[in-house]
């Protein structure tokens, strides 16, 4: 499973956990779910650093291979690409 998908459900985990929390709490629906929003999100900064940390180099090493092919891709539409051993044209 990637990171990304890890942190995702952790996020929404929290988030669930802290409005069950506060479900016998008095106040209005809106309010709780804005409360539980904000208590999940200061809490996942600290909770979840790892996968977030792990998210954010998948996302990284994505974009590098993004780049890296529209490179490649922009050499070789230029005409700059060298040819590959026994590949038939010049």
């Amino acid at each position: 499973m990637s990171a990304a998908v890890k942190y995702t459900l952790a996020r929404i985990g929290l988030f669930l956990l802290v409005v069950v929390a506060l479900w016998p709490v008095g106040m209005n629906l809106f309010l709780k779910l804005m409360v539980a929003l904000i208590f999940s999100a200061a809490a996942s900064f600290f909770l979840l650093r790892g996968w977030r940390d792990q998210m954010a180099e998948e996302v990284a090493a994505a974009a590098e291979r993004r780049r890296a092919e529209k490179e490649r891709l922009r050499s070789a539409l230029a005409g700059d690409d060298h040819p590959v051993e026994g590949d038939p044209r010049p």
